[in-house]
């Protein structure tokens, strides 16, 4: 319904200004309305707003009308431009933040009730003596569980000023009695580099999840404790990295890049192009580098990406890009909302805009695009790749590349589906798998924790049962057994099974290297880095 939000207030609009006309004439004398007493603001919006606020036959919540009227009016822009309303602001920019405040624990939510799945080192739960495998049930004396829950607002209660105390009730398996701890809210560090390990003999591998404020001194943190560890090659993951912060992209890139080399240029109507180049001083000028993007690598992603692949840097391996080229500006309003407003494109060395198509005011059909590419077999085989601008643009050694849709990886390497059948796509799909692993990692904690190490761990982990209890598991939930299936399959169950259960237990650390070791895309990467 809400797409049709908008020209139902505007249809209104109109209305009232007939009717208004047809109520002044034939109230005026009886002094109905005191129209001296109204406002008319300069602005026509503010003028509707006002006239519903002061006039309408029914009591309204103006704050929440007019939080949709601007939700509608920029919905009708660019498909990046978005209003944010005051109450969402808090978590929308926590996201790129490079800390928030909160009790400082990792919670999933499963029959009904907040897990806690990992609590994070030195912050305020653990102080007081909150475990992973607690259970939170209730939260300053009120109940804390149901159908009501959701990751949101398990968030919204769990968060807040620092320095603010919070009463949590916990069930701890072994204890009989409910727990009570009194949490007070501090800093919790958000980290942008997942992961940073020796893959292969001297390679280096790091996983950036997005581009926040302290993505890049957390970047060359990593790469500074690898070339301690003997790298002297990298491979740069930016899979399922949405963007974030140009400039945390641009200062990465300039670590590679030669002087006066571009990395990104951007412009707009009343936006003066302003160009990143590379000021020379990088550390890291001449490593062999690759460079890890996919469907869901968007924004400064995409910024990066394209300087190495423009610049000759890295082989970019993977598959097509999300495709954003275009930039916002957050601009607050009085009241504590804001808008994120698309002011330019972005272009990268060559002169590409790989900002996809889109129609204004269409983002529904905007976000299909993803979809449509994988049912038109994108992202299994390149010959499926239809490109929507064969505008040639040329890389620094005249290479020949294509923009409008994305940054195409040098090496394509599709997924790869010959193992997956309809019983795994079932338990994966259903979330089986996740709920299974937390659970199992529940009842043996204690056992578990006797590993330090993945690669331990993971040797005791096919000594049990597992895959035994993940079918019973299933079938419980109402998936049958099918046993053709699960043995073709079992390559795939076992790696995920793992490395969940791992990740409970060692966090990413313990979950990147398990999980990427099999991954075909990784791998391929390898084997492309130790040519160079």
């Amino acid at each position: 319904m809400k797409k049709y939000l908008f020209p139902a207030i505007v249809v209104l609009g109109l209305i009232v200004g007939f009717v208004a006309g047809d109520i002044y004439s034939n109230t005026a004398k009886a002094q109905v309305i005191n129209w001296n007493r109204l406002r008319f603001p300069t602005s026509k919006m503010d003028q509707l707003i006002n006239y519903i606020d002061q006039l309408y036959v029914d009591s309204i919540d103006v704050d929440s009308l007019s939080d949709e009227v601007m939700s509608e009016i920029v919905q009708q822009l660019d498909p990046h431009s978005a209003y944010i309303p005051e109450k969402d602001l808090e978590i929308v920019n926590s996201e790129l933040d490079a800390s928030f405040s909160g009790i400082g624990v990792q919670f999933s939510i499963q029959n009904d009730t907040v897990n806690i799945v990992a609590v994070i080192s030195g912050g305020p739960s653990e102080g007081v003596g909150i475990l992973a495998g607690d259970k939170l049930v209730e939260v300053n004396d009120s109940a804390f569980t149901g159908k009501t829950l959701n990751n949101e607002r398990v968030m919204r209660t769990l968060r807040g000023k620092k320095g603010t105390e919070v009463v949590l009730g916990v069930r701890r398996q072994g204890e009989k009695e409910l727990l009570r701890f009194t949490v007070v809210r501090g800093d919790i560090p958000v980290h942008a580099v997942d992961a940073q390990f020796i893959i292969d003999s001297n390679i280096g591998f790091i996983r950036v999840s997005k581009f926040s404020e302290n993505t890049y001194d957390e970047f060359i943190q990593a790469l500074a404790s690898l070339r301690q560890q003997g790298a002297d090659r990298y491979i740069i993951d930016l899979r399922e990295n949405s963007g974030g912060y140009m400039e945390q992209a641009i200062k990465m890139a300039n670590e590679f890049l030669e002087r006066g080399d571009m990395i990104v240029y951007s412009e707009g109507r009343a936006y003066p192009r302003y160009e990143a180049r590379s000021n020379g001083l990088g550390r890291f000028k001449e490593v062999p580098l690759v460079v890890l993007i996919d469907e869901f690598s968007a924004s400064a992603s995409e910024i990066f990406a394209g300087a190495m692949q423009d610049n000759d840097r890295a082989t970019i391996i993977g598959r097509r890009s999300f495709g954003k080229g275009l930039v916002q500006n957050q601009l607050a309003f009085a009241d504590g909302s804001a808008v994120r407003l698309t002011i330019a494109r972005y272009y990268t060395p060559s002169g590409r805009c790989i900002q996809k198509p889109y129609e204004m005011g269409k983002q529904a059909d905007y976000m299909k695009d993803l979809v449509e590419r994988y049912e038109n077999g994108e992202f299994f085989s390149k010959d499926s790749i239809h490109e929507k601008d064969t505008t040639v643009y040329f890389t620094k050694k005249g290479r020949v590349v294509h923009g409008g849709g994305g940054i195409m990886p040098d090496i394509f390497v599709g997924r790869d589906t010959s193992l997956y059948t309809a019983w795994y796509k079932s338990v994966v799909n259903r979330a089986y798998t996740y709920q299974f692993a937390y659970q199992y990692t529940d009842r043996h904690r204690k056992e578990l924790k006797r590993y330090r190490s993945w690669e331990e761990m993971e040797s005791y982990l096919k000594r049990q049962n597992i895959r035994g209890e993940m079918v019973e598991f299933a079938k419980q939930k109402g998936v049958e057994p099918n046993e053709a299936q699960i043995q073709k399959s079992t390559p795939l169950l076992m790696r995920i099974l793992y490395a969940y259960i791992v990740r409970d237990m060692l966090g990413d650390e313990g979950f990147f290297p398990l999980y990427e070791r099999d991954d075909e895309i990784t791998q391929r990467a390898v084997e492309e880095i130790k040519k160079r």
